[in-house]
């Protein structure tokens, strides 16, 4: 049996390798061991501990794995729900969080890993991921039972779309986005929002094409990552057709990538940039903003300038979600794409920022190009890039060791450190809001390195260091 461990968000494992029926089902096995502890300990009975709702995403055989899934999580006593189709995780986690007698929730998801991969997410009751301390637990159980159980139980499917589409709707003015008559390209990856975003903006009066949307397991050879090269296609077909905007979602929907009517990418900066702004100006609400280490400093220009807190936290969205919990926040974001609204669920939600980008883009009556050149005039322009470098185990064994702890230069690129954070990786803060940093991936065997500044010549010079200081 493999040696599992939980990373940033989840398990994930190859189809057939390590994610096998074996594997699954002792992860199952131990995650409903610890939600049923927690259950009891917070007064429900052994014998009716609850309910858990599982989901699971398009990868090859992901309902069988799920209906599994199901099984084994229903020895232990609870009423497990399964989604009766694939979901995107904000589905499954609104789903729980709406769901007065569920105490957690597990989603069969690898993310924005390759087709190949599957893997499992684990959801609190109230929607948000489970933490470093509940996986930790999950593993102890993992290392004292290395065989899987025969046991299998009963489950019902069920059907969370339909209540979750309806809330969506609801979120945003229907009428002024019907009457902004928006043409937009919707492109899910082959990934779980396949379908359901399309519809949501037809349903409000979008004319839609959909691009990457066949039930194809292998995705097309596509990474459902929205980023370069993987949004090559939709910010083609936004200027093949002439629309208004595209929307890209990754593998289970909770993140979002945008392309203006130029075919230019929005990446998530400048969306969570111009979301805090439409949520403050145009809906009226207030709170903090919270975002992670990797945050533009145009995020921060806008709050300075709206009058709202922002506070950064280390990378991943359980940082943001522990925010959340503290209460008086708006929204959380993270350069990856995920962004949330807490009096929404406590998560991410991909199709929710997809319909709000259109709400924006109505009500100001702008295109999504003209609404990010109004967020320039307003707080100035940065441009940024993430690069992945795959280094060697000795290699990261000299970056875990010195790089993180004393890379300490006086300049970078011609620009001067005025501040360094290590709270998460190690991040150069330069002269005029620029800034670099390194930091090893939690869900993959490589260090990534961001860079942000003024120009993309300035970003590549800085990456260019932060390769440097990576393979030195």
């Amino acid at each position: 049996m493999a040696d599992i461990h939980f990373g940033t968000d989840g398990w994930r494992a190859i189809i057939g390798e390590e994610f096998t029926d074996d594997n699954l089902v002792r992860v199952i096995d131990a995650s409903a061991r610890v939600f049923k502890e927690d259950a009891v300990a917070a007064g429900r009975s052994l014998d009716n501990p609850g309910t858990l709702i599982i989901g699971h995403d398009c990868r090859q055989d992901a309902h069988a794995y799920a209906q599994l899934a199901a099984e084994v999580a229903a020895t232990h006593g609870f009423d497990v729900k399964l989604s009766q189709d694939y979901c995107p995780t904000p589905t499954l986690c609104w789903s729980v969080a709406q769901d007065p007698e569920a105490v957690g929730g597990i989603m069969l998801t690898s993310s924005h890993n390759p087709a190949e991969y599957l893997g499992v997410k684990l959801r609190l009751a109230d929607g948000g991921a489970a933490g470093k301390d509940l996986t930790d637990r999950v593993e102890a159980v993992l290392a004292e039972t290395p065989l899987p159980t025969d046991a299998r139980g009963v489950y019902a499917e069920v059907d969370l779309m339909t209540p979750y589409l309806d809330t969506l709707k609801a979120r945003v003015d229907a009428d002024a986005i019907a009457n902004a008559h928006l043409r937009v390209v919707v492109d899910p990856l082959y990934g779980a929002g396949r379908g359901y975003l399309a519809g949501l903006l037809r349903d409000l009066g979008v004319e839609v094409c959909e691009i990457n949307n066949a039930a194809d397991p292998t995705f097309d050879g596509l990474h459902p990552e929205p980023i370069a090269p993987w949004v090559n296609r939709c910010m083609e077909k936004v200027v093949e057709l002439g629309f208004d905007a595209g929307f890209i979602n990754d593998g289970d929907a909770d993140r979002i990538g945008a392309v203006d009517e130029h075919g230019n990418f929005v990446n998530p900066h400048r969306i969570i940039t111009l979301v805090t702004s439409h949520l403050a100006e145009d809906k009226g609400l207030s709170g903090r903003v919270v975002s992670t280490v990797t945050a533009s400093a145009m995020l921060q220009r806008m709050c300075d300038r709206l009058g709202l807190e922002l506070t950064s936290t280390p990378v991943g969205f359980k940082w943001i979600y522990a925010e959340m919990e503290k209460g008086d926040v708006m929204l959380g974001g993270e350069e990856s794409g995920g962004i949330g609204i807490p009096d929404h669920v406590m998560e991410r939600d991909g199709l929710l920022m997809a319909l709000l980008l259109c709400e924006t883009m109505a009500e100001r009556h702008m295109t999504l190009g003209q609404l990010v050149d109004d967020m320039f005039s307003k707080v100035g322009s940065m441009e940024f890039e993430r690069r992945g470098l795959s280094i060697t185990d000795e290699q990261m064994e000299n970056f875990r060791a010195h790089v993180l702890t004393e890379y300490a230069p006086e300049e970078v690129a011609g620009k001067r450190v005025v501040a360094i954070d290590r709270r998460d990786g190690v991040k150069l803060c330069l002269e005029g809001d620029a800034w670099l940093m390194l930091r090893p991936s939690g869900t993959e065997p490589l260090v990534r390195i961001y860079a942000e500044a003024e120009t993309t010549d300035e970003v590549q010079a800085l990456l260019a260091c932060g390769e440097a200081a990576v393979l030195a």
